[in-house]
């Protein structure tokens, strides 16, 4: 099976190992525009945008791909997948319309109240005197989110009133929310979909504020790791029936089919689990560790998910190991960037056993360090002593990924 991966970070990095791992060639993938860190381990092809529809039909039909795995939402929301489909290909990743999901958080709370899904207090604003009111009703912390696709900086959660007005009017001519706000431990679950069945992968748990202790702007996320032990017996059951299903239900009854990855962002509250956001593809960084655990072909997930046929064949079985990514990002990231500097020492990292290293971008988020063990901590020590072997002039990580697990 020929497979062609669309996107150029860590997450399609991760997908591509974990392809390679699970049994796949390496002759059997390209990744497209890809990065350098992915082009030692397949073919890439630079040149191509993600987001043109043309280019990327182009390529799948060149390359004759039996299956197209798309990674960031852009290209989705773009409607890549629908003019991938139109030419008879299959795509693991949902039409334009179902990754309104994602693209559009009013949508999704749409979704959600009809679907009768648990999730929070929201107000949809298109005027700052419609966002101060609904900061007036729900009181701080504020919470206020983009209505569309923001790279990852979209929400900001502050106890600063000016703050949250400063982040909504950033926002506000595409609107945003103003949610009420969820205290508790936050899960990221991910589900296959056919457009009909859901099949859970393993849960974890990330990390968004920028530096240690949970202190610092939110980002695209800094850590992550899987599995979480501290969830209650039957917790992946309850979301399956109570939230994943439903959803795809919902779509699927207003025939608007989800094909692809199901990311729901939960929160475990005192008054029982809710949903924070959907995504519409697998999460970064949560994705290093939970393909770093999976037992089945990879391959063969995508294609019955993208094929209709979720329901033959095996579930998702991950292994008992402890997985822990830590990410180095450059200086300033969130809030500034810096010039693109040299990273040396991946290699050397590599050489580590149990450690790989995922490149995602020259500047931002600029790789993960992933690490697998049988326990947290000899997962933590082999991430960090990676990462202790990697230099970036500037570049900063947290040290507490997965810690609170440990003790």
């Amino acid at each position: 099976m020929k497979i062609l991966v669309i996107g150029s970070g860590a997450r399609e990095h991760a997908i591509v190992k974990a392809l390679l791992r699970t049994g796949t060639e390496r002759e059997q993938i390209v990744c497209a525009p890809g990065n350098e860190g992915i082009a030692q381990e397949v073919e890439v092809k630079p040149e191509i945008v993600a987001t043109d529809r043309l280019e990327v039909v182009k390529l799948a039909l060149e390359e004759a791909v039996d299956l197209v795995v798309i990674g960031p939402e852009a290209p989705l929301v773009a409607g890549v997948a629908d003019a991938l489909r139109a030419q008879g290909i299959a795509v693991f990743g949902p039409s334009q319309e179902a990754a309104a999901l994602e693209g559009s958080k009013q949508f999704a709370k749409e979704i959600m109240a009809a679907a009768d899904i648990p999730t929070g207090m929201a107000y949809e604003c298109s005027t700052m005197s419609q966002v101060e009111s609904a900061m007036a009703q729900l009181g701080a912390p504020y919470v206020v989110k983009a209505d569309g696709l923001a790279a990852g900086k979209g929400v900001i959660v502050t106890s600063n009133r000016e703050e949250a007005l400063e982040h909504a009017k950033k926002f506000i001519d595409d609107g945003v929310l103003v949610e009420e706000f969820l205290d508790g431990q936050e899960v990221s679950l991910f589900f296959l979909s056919d457009g009909k069945h859901v099949m859970p992968l393993s849960p974890a748990q990330d990390y968004k504020r920028a530096f240690d202790n949970d202190e610092g702007p939110n980002t695209g996320g800094m850590g992550a790791y899987s599995p979480l032990p501290w969830l209650p017996e039957g917790f992946v059951e309850e979301i399956t029936h109570r939230v994943a299903q439903p959803t795809i239900d919902e779509l699927y009854r207003r025939g608007t089919e989800f094909v692809g990855l199901l990311y729901c962002g939960l929160i475990i509250t005192s008054r029982g689990v809710k949903v924070i956001e959907f995504n519409a593809r697998f999460g970064d960084p949560e994705t290093q560790v939970v393909l770093k655990r999976l037992n089945n072909d990879l391959a063969d997930l995508l294609m019955r998910s993208a094929t209709g046929k979720l329901d033959i064949g095996p579930e998702a079985t991950f292994s008992s190991d402890c997985a822990v990514t830590v990410v180095l990002a450059s200086e300033g990231y969130p809030v500034t960037s810096a010039p693109v500097r040299e990273v040396t020492g991946i290699a050397s990292a590599e050489e580590i056993d149990g450690v790989e290293v995922c490149k995602a971008s020259a500047t931002g988020r600029v790789l993960s360090v992933v690490a697998s063990g049988a326990t947290f901590q000899e997962a933590r020590t082999l991430a960090y002593e990676g990462m202790s072997r990697i230099q970036l002039q500037g570049g900063h990580f947290r040290h507490d990924i997965a810690l609170k697990v440990v003790n």
